[in-house]
């Protein structure tokens, strides 16, 4: 006990904790902008999928398959290494909102599947054009039923940021890699504590994030069918 105090005492020094809370603060940041653009994308996608059969229907569907069933890191590492433009961050983040949005897509597309054929006949019978249909009909039912696929999804997302730390992006998995290198310098013994200190605490950030989120949804849930 002494020793796991003693390297808490280590490791959670000011400074240190501040260097992991933008580590935490920059994992949020990739997984927000990477949820947000892939749910646009995604949703384009699925619809183009689902109700375009000509040639970008093919295209959709060539795009969700091939990214849906390769690995995210094999695409993390082609924006990183192959791309010549743009920062780190964005590279990092574009391979991941490449990946991300082929899953989406397939939630999407199971949500519109699950919505009535006479919803569109309903909607048609009352002047709304197919643009207006799924603005106002189709998505937001449709959205309304996947949202515990796409909560599933958005955790997966941000426990898959940690995959960026292989490639000295500063998010919070390679942050605390850093900083148990740097306790040295800093006057400390790195000892087995240290380090199942260090990812333990890491770990339990990640679960207190996503369980922080599923609750939050769960509690919208059960409100939208109070």
């Amino acid at each position: 006990m002494t020793v796991v105090l003693n390297a808490l005492r280590d490791i959670f020094t000011p400074t240190n904790s501040r260097y992991l809370f933008i580590g935490l603060v920059y994992t949020l940041t990739v997984s927000v902008v990477t949820v947000g653009v892939s749910t646009v994308f995604g949703t384009i996608l699925a619809l183009l999928r689902n109700y375009e059969k000509r040639i970008f229907g093919k295209i959709a569907s060539v795009y969700i398959e091939v990214f849906r069933n390769t690995p995210l890191l094999l695409w993390i590492m082609i924006c990183l290494f192959v791309m010549r433009f743009g920062t780190t961050f964005f590279r990092g983040t574009l391979g991941l909102t490449l990946y991300t949005s082929s899953v989406v897509a397939e939630i999407v597309r199971g949500g519109l599947n699950s919505i009535d054929k006479g919803q569109f006949e309903a909607a048609s019978s009352q002047g709304f054009g197919k643009i207006m249909t799924f603005v106002y009909i189709v998505l937001p039912q449709c959205f309304i039923r996947i949202i515990p696929s796409l909560m599933s999804q958005i955790v997966t997302t941000i426990k898959d940021t940690s995959f960026l730390s292989g490639y000295a992006i500063a998010e919070m998995f390679y942050r605390s890699k850093v900083l148990l290198s740097k306790l040295p310098s800093q006057g400390a013994t790195i000892t087995g504590a240290h380090t199942l200190v260090t990812y333990g605490s890491v770990a339990l950030i990640y679960f207190c994030v996503n369980f922080l989120l599923s609750c939050a949804v769960r509690y919208m849930m059960k409100r939208h069918h109070a």
